[in-house]
Protein backbone atom coordinates (compact mmCIF):
# COMPACT_ATOMS: atom_id res chain seq x y z
CA UNK A 1 0.00 0.00 0.00
CA UNK A 2 2.90 2.36 0.75
CA UNK A 3 4.42 1.71 -2.68
CA UNK A 4 1.08 2.36 -4.37
CA UNK A 5 0.55 5.60 -2.44
CA UNK A 6 4.10 6.94 -3.01
CA UNK A 7 4.46 5.92 -6.66
CA UNK A 8 0.94 5.82 -8.13
CA UNK A 9 2.37 6.18 -11.64
CA UNK A 10 3.65 2.58 -11.36
CA UNK A 11 0.13 1.20 -10.98
CA UNK A 12 -0.27 0.56 -14.72
CA UNK A 13 2.94 -1.48 -14.96
CA UNK A 14 2.04 -3.51 -11.86
CA UNK A 15 -1.46 -4.20 -13.17
CA UNK A 16 0.11 -5.57 -16.35
CA UNK A 17 2.10 -8.05 -14.24
CA UNK A 18 -0.87 -9.16 -12.17
CA UNK A 19 -2.56 -11.44 -14.70
CA UNK A 20 0.48 -13.58 -15.65
CA UNK A 21 1.60 -13.84 -12.01
CA UNK A 22 -1.91 -14.80 -10.92
CA UNK A 23 -2.14 -17.43 -13.67
CA UNK A 24 1.22 -18.86 -12.55
CA UNK A 25 0.07 -18.85 -8.92
CA UNK A 26 -3.09 -20.79 -9.76
CA UNK A 27 -1.17 -23.25 -11.95
CA UNK A 28 1.33 -24.03 -9.18
CA UNK A 29 -1.50 -24.23 -6.64
CA UNK A 30 -3.55 -26.58 -8.84
CA UNK A 31 -0.53 -28.88 -9.25
CA UNK A 32 -0.70 -29.47 -5.49
CA UNK A 33 -4.33 -30.67 -5.81
CA UNK A 34 -4.51 -34.35 -6.85
CA UNK A 35 -6.72 -33.77 -9.91
CA UNK A 36 -5.81 -37.15 -11.36
CA UNK A 37 -7.27 -38.99 -8.35
CA UNK A 38 -10.96 -38.12 -8.42
CA UNK A 39 -11.95 -41.79 -8.17
CA UNK A 40 -10.60 -42.01 -4.63
CA UNK A 41 -12.79 -39.10 -3.55
CA UNK A 42 -15.95 -40.55 -5.03
CA UNK A 43 -15.39 -43.91 -3.28
CA UNK A 44 -15.49 -42.43 0.26
CA UNK A 45 -18.74 -43.34 2.01
CA UNK A 46 -19.14 -40.74 4.77
CA UNK A 47 -16.65 -37.88 4.86
CA UNK A 48 -16.89 -36.85 1.18
CA UNK A 49 -20.73 -36.71 1.14
CA UNK A 50 -20.72 -34.67 4.37
CA UNK A 51 -18.06 -32.30 3.01
CA UNK A 52 -20.07 -31.84 -0.20
CA UNK A 53 -23.41 -31.28 1.54
CA UNK A 54 -21.84 -28.94 4.10
CA UNK A 55 -19.90 -26.84 1.59
CA UNK A 56 -22.39 -26.72 -1.26
CA UNK A 57 -25.78 -26.92 0.48
CA UNK A 58 -25.64 -26.02 4.17
CA UNK A 59 -23.10 -23.16 4.01
CA UNK A 60 -24.91 -21.49 1.06
CA UNK A 61 -28.17 -21.90 2.98
CA UNK A 62 -26.56 -20.31 6.05
CA UNK A 63 -25.29 -17.40 3.95
CA UNK A 64 -28.74 -16.99 2.43
CA UNK A 65 -30.23 -16.60 5.92
CA UNK A 66 -27.49 -14.14 6.92
CA UNK A 67 -27.67 -12.03 3.74
CA UNK A 68 -29.81 -9.28 5.37
CA UNK A 69 -27.00 -8.76 7.91
CA UNK A 70 -24.32 -8.21 5.27
CA UNK A 71 -23.14 -4.72 4.25
CA UNK A 72 -25.55 -3.13 1.81
CA UNK A 73 -23.03 -1.98 -0.82
CA UNK A 74 -23.56 -4.24 -3.87
CA UNK A 75 -19.82 -4.59 -4.60
CA UNK A 76 -18.95 -5.53 -1.02
CA UNK A 77 -21.84 -7.97 -0.83
CA UNK A 78 -20.75 -9.53 -4.12
CA UNK A 79 -17.17 -9.94 -2.86
CA UNK A 80 -18.33 -11.51 0.40
CA UNK A 81 -20.56 -14.02 -1.36
CA UNK A 82 -18.02 -14.83 -4.09
CA UNK A 83 -15.40 -15.79 -1.54
CA UNK A 84 -17.57 -17.47 1.11
CA UNK A 85 -19.54 -19.66 -1.29
CA UNK A 86 -16.50 -21.65 -2.51
CA UNK A 87 -14.36 -23.92 -0.29
CA UNK A 88 -10.58 -23.85 -0.38
CA UNK A 89 -8.73 -26.61 -2.24
CA UNK A 90 -5.09 -25.94 -1.38
CA UNK A 91 -3.95 -24.56 1.98
CA UNK A 92 -6.89 -26.22 3.78
CA UNK A 93 -4.95 -29.48 3.30
CA UNK A 94 -1.91 -27.98 5.04
CA UNK A 95 -4.00 -26.64 7.92
CA UNK A 96 -5.79 -30.00 8.22
CA UNK A 97 -2.39 -31.65 8.64
CA UNK A 98 -1.25 -29.07 11.20
CA UNK A 99 -4.53 -29.45 13.11
CA UNK A 100 -4.18 -33.26 13.27
CA UNK A 101 -7.03 -33.83 10.84
CA UNK A 102 -7.46 -36.63 8.29
CA UNK A 103 -5.13 -35.31 5.57
CA UNK A 104 -5.74 -38.25 3.22
CA UNK A 105 -9.46 -37.50 3.02
CA UNK A 106 -8.77 -33.79 2.69
CA UNK A 107 -6.55 -34.51 -0.32
CA UNK A 108 -9.21 -36.77 -1.84
CA UNK A 109 -11.91 -34.09 -1.43
CA UNK A 110 -9.90 -31.22 -2.97
CA UNK A 111 -10.19 -32.01 -6.73
CA UNK A 112 -13.90 -32.84 -6.50
CA UNK A 113 -14.49 -29.59 -4.61
CA UNK A 114 -12.53 -27.52 -7.14
CA UNK A 115 -14.41 -28.80 -10.17
CA UNK A 116 -17.83 -28.54 -8.52
CA UNK A 117 -17.38 -24.98 -7.25
CA UNK A 118 -16.40 -23.69 -10.69
CA UNK A 119 -19.72 -25.05 -11.98
CA UNK A 120 -22.03 -23.84 -9.22
CA UNK A 121 -20.63 -20.40 -8.31
CA UNK A 122 -22.40 -18.48 -11.14
CA UNK A 123 -25.67 -20.20 -10.23
CA UNK A 124 -25.32 -19.30 -6.55
CA UNK A 125 -24.48 -15.66 -7.28
CA UNK A 126 -27.43 -15.25 -9.62
CA UNK A 127 -29.75 -16.77 -6.99
CA UNK A 128 -28.36 -14.56 -4.21
CA UNK A 129 -27.92 -11.29 -6.09
CA UNK A 130 -30.18 -11.43 -9.14
CA UNK A 131 -29.83 -11.09 -12.89
CA UNK A 132 -27.67 -7.92 -12.80
CA UNK A 133 -24.76 -9.76 -11.23
CA UNK A 134 -25.27 -12.70 -13.57
CA UNK A 135 -25.00 -10.31 -16.55
CA UNK A 136 -21.77 -8.80 -15.17
CA UNK A 137 -20.29 -12.25 -14.63
CA UNK A 138 -21.15 -13.13 -18.23
CA UNK A 139 -19.18 -10.15 -19.59
CA UNK A 140 -16.45 -10.95 -22.10
CA UNK A 141 -13.68 -9.78 -19.74
CA UNK A 142 -14.87 -12.12 -16.98
CA UNK A 143 -15.17 -15.06 -19.36
CA UNK A 144 -11.65 -14.36 -20.68
CA UNK A 145 -10.37 -14.19 -17.08
CA UNK A 146 -12.03 -17.52 -16.30
CA UNK A 147 -10.57 -19.18 -19.38
CA UNK A 148 -7.09 -17.69 -19.19
CA UNK A 149 -6.54 -17.50 -15.44
CA UNK A 150 -8.52 -20.52 -14.18
CA UNK A 151 -9.38 -23.02 -16.92
CA UNK A 152 -5.99 -23.07 -18.70
CA UNK A 153 -3.92 -23.34 -15.48
CA UNK A 154 -6.30 -26.10 -14.33
CA UNK A 155 -5.80 -28.03 -17.58
CA UNK A 156 -2.03 -27.46 -17.46
CA UNK A 157 -1.93 -28.73 -13.86
CA UNK A 158 -3.85 -31.86 -14.82
CA UNK A 159 -1.44 -32.55 -17.69
CA UNK A 160 1.54 -31.97 -15.37
CA UNK A 161 0.15 -34.43 -12.82
CA UNK A 162 -0.48 -37.10 -15.47
CA UNK A 163 3.09 -36.56 -16.75
CA UNK A 164 4.43 -36.92 -13.21
CA UNK A 165 2.78 -40.34 -12.94
CA UNK A 166 4.87 -41.60 -15.88
CA UNK A 167 8.09 -39.58 -15.73
CA UNK A 168 10.79 -38.93 -13.16
CA UNK A 169 11.24 -35.45 -14.66
CA UNK A 170 7.54 -34.81 -14.19
CA UNK A 171 7.73 -35.88 -10.54
CA UNK A 172 10.75 -33.63 -10.03
CA UNK A 173 8.92 -30.67 -11.58
CA UNK A 174 5.89 -31.34 -9.36
CA UNK A 175 8.12 -31.39 -6.27
CA UNK A 176 9.82 -28.12 -7.28
CA UNK A 177 6.44 -26.46 -7.86
CA UNK A 178 5.45 -27.27 -4.28
CA UNK A 179 7.34 -24.26 -2.89
CA UNK A 180 6.14 -21.80 -5.54
CA UNK A 181 2.62 -20.83 -4.31
CA UNK A 182 3.87 -19.00 -1.20
CA UNK A 183 6.21 -16.47 -2.89
CA UNK A 184 3.79 -16.09 -5.82
CA UNK A 185 0.93 -15.43 -3.39
CA UNK A 186 3.07 -12.77 -1.72
CA UNK A 187 3.70 -11.11 -5.09
CA UNK A 188 -0.02 -11.18 -5.97
CA UNK A 189 -1.00 -9.62 -2.63
CA UNK A 190 1.74 -6.96 -3.09
CA UNK A 191 0.52 -6.04 -6.59
CA UNK A 192 -3.13 -5.88 -5.48
CA UNK A 193 -2.30 -3.75 -2.44
CA UNK A 194 -0.17 -1.36 -4.51
CA UNK A 195 -2.71 -0.98 -7.32
CA UNK A 196 -5.85 -0.88 -5.16
CA UNK A 197 -4.52 1.35 -2.37
CA UNK A 198 -6.90 4.23 -3.09
CA UNK A 199 -9.89 1.88 -3.14
CA UNK A 200 -8.80 0.35 0.18
CA UNK A 201 -8.18 3.70 1.86
CA UNK A 202 -11.62 4.80 0.79
CA UNK A 203 -13.14 1.73 2.43
CA UNK A 204 -11.38 1.70 5.82
CA UNK A 205 -14.68 1.96 7.70
CA UNK A 206 -16.00 -1.04 5.79
CA UNK A 207 -13.10 -3.20 6.98
CA UNK A 208 -14.62 -3.26 10.47
CA UNK A 209 -17.85 -4.66 9.06
CA UNK A 210 -15.93 -7.16 6.95
CA UNK A 211 -13.93 -8.29 9.97
CA UNK A 212 -17.17 -9.01 11.86
CA UNK A 213 -18.61 -10.91 8.87
CA UNK A 214 -15.55 -13.08 8.23
CA UNK A 215 -14.80 -13.78 11.91
CA UNK A 216 -18.46 -14.70 12.43
CA UNK A 217 -18.33 -17.03 9.45
CA UNK A 218 -15.30 -18.84 10.89
CA UNK A 219 -17.15 -19.41 14.18
CA UNK A 220 -20.31 -20.67 12.45
CA UNK A 221 -18.33 -22.92 10.08
CA UNK A 222 -16.56 -24.59 13.00
CA UNK A 223 -19.87 -25.06 14.83
CA UNK A 224 -21.51 -26.58 11.74
CA UNK A 225 -18.63 -29.04 11.35
CA UNK A 226 -18.94 -30.04 15.01
CA UNK A 227 -22.68 -30.65 14.67
CA UNK A 228 -22.34 -32.76 11.52
CA UNK A 229 -19.39 -34.74 12.91
CA UNK A 230 -21.41 -35.50 16.04
CA UNK A 231 -24.61 -36.42 14.20
CA UNK A 232 -22.84 -38.79 11.81
CA UNK A 233 -20.29 -40.05 14.35
CA UNK A 234 -17.21 -39.15 12.36
CA UNK A 235 -13.86 -40.08 13.91
CA UNK A 236 -12.13 -37.04 15.49
CA UNK A 237 -9.57 -36.72 12.68
CA UNK A 238 -12.32 -36.62 10.04
CA UNK A 239 -14.27 -34.09 12.10
CA UNK A 240 -11.21 -31.82 12.15
CA UNK A 241 -10.78 -32.16 8.37
CA UNK A 242 -14.44 -31.21 7.97
CA UNK A 243 -13.93 -28.11 10.12
CA UNK A 244 -10.93 -26.95 8.07
CA UNK A 245 -12.86 -27.58 4.85
CA UNK A 246 -15.78 -25.45 6.05
CA UNK A 247 -13.59 -22.70 7.52
CA UNK A 248 -11.23 -22.11 4.57
CA UNK A 249 -12.44 -20.42 1.38
CA UNK A 250 -11.00 -20.25 -2.15
CA UNK A 251 -10.19 -16.54 -2.32
CA UNK A 252 -7.56 -16.69 -5.07
CA UNK A 253 -9.74 -18.69 -7.46
CA UNK A 254 -12.53 -16.09 -7.37
CA UNK A 255 -10.11 -13.14 -7.32
CA UNK A 256 -9.49 -13.12 -11.12
CA UNK A 257 -13.24 -12.99 -11.70
CA UNK A 258 -13.59 -10.02 -9.33
CA UNK A 259 -10.67 -8.20 -10.96
CA UNK A 260 -12.35 -8.51 -14.35
CA UNK A 261 -15.63 -6.93 -13.17
CA UNK A 262 -16.54 -3.30 -14.06
CA UNK A 263 -14.96 -0.48 -11.98
CA UNK A 264 -18.17 -0.13 -9.95
CA UNK A 265 -17.37 -3.51 -8.37
CA UNK A 266 -13.79 -2.71 -7.29
CA UNK A 267 -14.66 -3.10 -3.61
CA UNK A 268 -15.36 -6.79 -4.24
CA UNK A 269 -11.58 -7.22 -4.65
CA UNK A 270 -10.98 -5.57 -1.27
CA UNK A 271 -13.47 -7.92 0.41
CA UNK A 272 -11.89 -11.03 -1.14
CA UNK A 273 -8.29 -10.13 -0.24
CA UNK A 274 -9.27 -9.04 3.28
CA UNK A 275 -11.11 -12.34 3.81
CA UNK A 276 -7.92 -14.29 3.10
CA UNK A 277 -6.04 -12.28 5.73
CA UNK A 278 -8.76 -12.82 8.35
CA UNK A 279 -8.87 -16.50 7.43
CA UNK A 280 -5.13 -16.95 7.98
CA UNK A 281 -5.46 -15.65 11.53
CA UNK A 282 -8.56 -17.77 12.03
CA UNK A 283 -6.70 -20.88 10.93
CA UNK A 284 -4.14 -20.34 13.68
CA UNK A 285 -7.03 -20.55 16.13
CA UNK A 286 -8.44 -23.62 14.36
CA UNK A 287 -5.07 -25.39 14.42
CA UNK A 288 -4.76 -24.80 18.18
CA UNK A 289 -8.39 -25.56 19.02
CA UNK A 290 -9.33 -28.53 16.80
CA UNK A 291 -7.18 -31.22 18.52
CA UNK A 292 -8.39 -30.06 21.96
CA UNK A 293 -12.05 -29.14 21.51
CA UNK A 294 -14.48 -29.82 19.94
CA UNK A 295 -12.75 -32.68 18.08
CA UNK A 296 -10.64 -34.17 20.86
CA UNK A 297 -9.85 -37.86 20.81
CA UNK A 298 -11.08 -39.54 24.05
CA UNK A 299 -8.71 -42.48 23.51
CA UNK A 300 -5.76 -40.10 24.03
CA UNK A 301 -7.12 -38.48 27.18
Amino acid sequence: MAVGALWPEQAGALEGLLWPVLALLLYTTFTQVPLAHLREAISDGRFIPLALVGNFVLIPAMLWLLTPLLPQQPAIRLGILMVLLVPCTDWFITFTHLGKGDTRRAIAFAPLSLLLQILVLPLYLSLFLGETVAVNLARQEVLVAFGGIIALPLLAAFITEKWAERSARGRALLNHLGWAPIPLLSVVVFIIAATQVNVVLGAVELLKELLAVFAGFLALAGLLARILAGLFRLPPAQGRALAFSFGTRNSFVVLPLALALPPAFQLAVVAIVFQSLVELIGMIVYVWLAPRWPFSDPSRA
